[in-house]
């Protein structure tokens, strides 16, 4: 694990060129064929803080961890939002547009508005202010690896919600992904109202939602 000075270089960089503050942008649950995609945006202070030390990319990162760093950032941040798109406007509007509406949404929601943003591996078009796109972002930019914590814990928290709405899918374990058994849950149960219609897996199995919440 890397300590989180180590990751802030960039950020310190734009900042010294006075074009901070410097926000980063990330999500979770792009490719689950269930549950939804959750976007985060964070603007951290501009020097290193002890307190995010153990900062990463949330996916190097064990559920604990990110639990325990998830209330220290929101804490900390001088300002972060979270966005959730559902499974049905997803299927409206395709996975790649939705993520780019929700990473513009999260950084409208910041205020103080920042001077710049990072986001992680592709451009956001439309953003109110200059950004640039970081490939392997959340594991190089202490902002984009908050947003990335930010946006994980608050998927994988709805996924065990939804694991009660919608008991043998296995939510809870799997957080939406196409395990084995999840694979096997939705032929034998057919898909629920989180289910991407537009995933090809969901499609395969030749049936429909029954939830009337599905209409959208």
């Amino acid at each position: 694990m890397r300590r989180a000075g180590g990751l802030r270089t960039l950020e310190s960089a734009l900042i010294r060129s006075g074009l901070g503050p410097v926000a980063g942008v990330d999500e979770a649950g792009r490719g689950p064929s269930a549950g939804p995609l959750v976007i985060a945006a964070c603007l951290l202070p501009p020097k290193p803080l002890t307190a995010l030390a153990g900062i990463d990319d949330s996916k190097r990162l064990s559920e604990a961890v990110r639990e325990e760093l998830f209330p220290v950032i929101q804490r900390v941040a001088l300002a972060w939002r979270v966005v959730v798109v559902p499974s049905w406007e997803i299927d409206a509007i395709g996975i790649h547009v939705a993520n780019i509406e929700g990473m513009r949404r999260a950084v409208a929601g910041l205020d103080p508005v920042p001077g710049y943003v990072l986001s992680d591996g592709f451009r956001v078009p439309g953003l109110p202010v200059p950004s640039l796109p970081v490939i392997g972002g959340d594991a190089t930019a202490a902002c984009i690896a908050a947003a990335s914590v930010l946006a994980k814990v608050t998927r994988d928290r709805m996924m065990v919600e939804l694991d009660q709405q919608y008991p043998g899918y296995g939510f809870a374990a799997h957080k939406g992904y196409n395990t084995v058994e999840h694979t096997e849950a939705l032929n034998r149960l057919g898909p629920t109202a989180e289910h991407r219609r537009s995933w090809r897996n969901v499609r395969e199995t030749g049936r429909v939602a029954t939830d009337a919440a599905y209409a959208g």
